[in-house]
């Protein structure tokens, strides 16, 4: 019988979120983890689990490659929270459909992506791109926010605006 080892707080889970992701930058120039912090708060406001707030700092690790799915894998996570980064995670040429369906079968993924898109679409983030990514990032946005049933934009407190 093997031991089991203790899981990975929240501030272990960031810190390794972080790291993971300390050279890159957003789209806007931006450091990525000012992307995962405001996701994962994000998630906070609109009543998210600590494991859902995990799932929000590690939502990128896979897709950008800055963690393994093997890590992923044998990290001390609950496996719902393996299981909701999966879920967000975009597979090389796949469909916004199949990803939207995706998410939506997995159990507390939709919080993290609602976050995730409500931060990629903020107005100022948006404002630092070149006016044809942004009218580009826009409609895909908006696609993904319509094919998840997120059709109207709420606030972090979860009102509909």
């Amino acid at each position: 019988m093997t031991a089991s080892r203790a899981e990975l707080t929240l501030t272990e889970v960031e810190a390794i979120a972080r790291e993971a992701h300390a050279a890159q930058r957003d789209k806007a120039g931006r450091p990525y983890g000012e992307h995962l912090a405001a996701v994962a708060e994000g998630v906070r406001a609109r009543g998210g689990s600590d494991a859902q707030i995990a799932a929000a700092w590690l939502h990128d690790a896979v897709e950008d490659d800055a963690l393994s799915e093997g890590w992923l894998a044998g990290a001390a996570l609950p496996q719902p929270v393996k299981d909701m980064v999966l879920a967000v995670t975009k597979r090389d040429g796949e469909d916004l459909p199949s990803y939207a369906r995706r998410i939506l079968a997995t159990p507390g993924a939709l919080l993290i992506k609602e976050a995730d898109l409500a931060h990629n679409a903020d107005p100022a983030r948006l404002a630092a791109l070149d006016p044809a990514t942004r009218t580009r990032l826009t409609e895909k946005y908006a696609l993904v926010r319509g094919l998840l049933g997120l059709t109207a934009p709420q606030s972090p407190a979860g009102r509909r605006d």
